[in-house]
């Protein structure tokens, strides 16, 4: 039976879980962090199938069990990497240590996350600032580099640069680092105040008026975005989407995007539909 990776239980995700359950073809994995933009959703009532207003958490509940009564299997966990091996397959690593390997593989994390809010980041993206290490280190062989945030996304980050550059340092900007063990990685938990430099980065600004000097920044806050994993196995994106057909099928083999993440209406009834599709498509993929 082949195996299918879902990242991200929101309506997208666990939409196209339903489908993929039923078709009795493929074993399905859903990765969750637990992160969903639905599940702040107080009240909905432009849905159809409810008589009364149901929250978006509810809503979130009762289809996450739905999917667990088809097979479906739930890992809440945070997925740090997603690679294509020598076979055409896709390598996905969890924040708990675990790598396993798909036969395709849905991206439904919702919109891409946002940029720190630090001064100078926008005006340095390409310049000296990145969102993917793997992307981008091999331009950082022989120089210092920082990677900003404070989870285990960052610490991959940093261990994936920490192999080619001179130095890598984990600036946390003020938060206290999810994780214990960083060998050979520095941290630096001061508030961050801008990232300077003339042209290109050459160094982070500190609030309290101390300089740290790098060639590059590499923004990890939070968790891996879509946006972050698409370009990770050399999806194209634009902007904040990922850039997919009418089959929500990206331009890597069997990798799909289906949600807020691919744009368009963000609404829970344009999701749901996208995971559908995907479902479909991927359905075919795996026969």
């Amino acid at each position: 039976m082949k195996q299918t990776l879902i990242i991200g239980a929101g309506p997208a995700g666990i939409s196209a879980s339903l489908y993929l359950a039923r078709s009795g073809k493929t074993a399905v994995t859903v990765v969750t962090n637990g992160e969903s933009a639905l599940a702040k959703a107080d009240l909905i009532e432009n849905y159809f199938g409810f008589a009364e207003p149901v929250s978006g958490k509810q809503l979130l509940s009762d289809s996450r069990k739905n999917a667990e009564r088809l097979g479906v299997v739930f890992a809440d966990t945070e997925l740090i990497d997603l690679q294509i091996n020598m076979e055409m397959k896709f390598d996905a690593l969890t924040a708990d240590g675990n790598k396993n390997t798909y036969d395709c593989v849905l991206i439904a994390t919702g919109a891409s996350r946002t940029s720190p809010k630090i001064k100078n980041i926008k005006e340095f993206e390409g310049k000296g600032v990145s969102y993917c290490a793997v992307c981008d280190a091999f331009f950082y062989r022989g120089k210092d580099v920082a990677v900003i945030g404070a989870g285990e996304y960052a610490l991959h980050e940093a261990q994936t640069l920490a192999a080619v550059a001179s130095s890598v340092t984990i600036l946390t900007d003020g938060q206290t680092p999810a994780f214990s063990a960083y060998s050979g990685i520095k941290c630096d938990t001061r508030k961050l105040a801008e990232i300077t430099g003339d042209g290109r980065v050459d160094g982070v600004l500190f609030e309290d008026g101390d300089r740290l000097s790098v060639s590059g920044v590499f923004a990890a806050v939070g968790t891996a975005g879509s946006t972050e994993l698409a370009k990770k196995v050399g999806a194209p994106v634009e902007g904040s989407r990922i850039i997919v057909d009418e089959n929500r099928a990206t331009a890597v083999p069997g990798l799909y995007a289906a949600g807020d993440c691919i744009g368009g209406l963000l609404q829970v009834s344009k999701a749901v539909a996208d995971g559908a599709v995907a479902a479909m498509s991927m359905i075919k993929f795996c026969r």
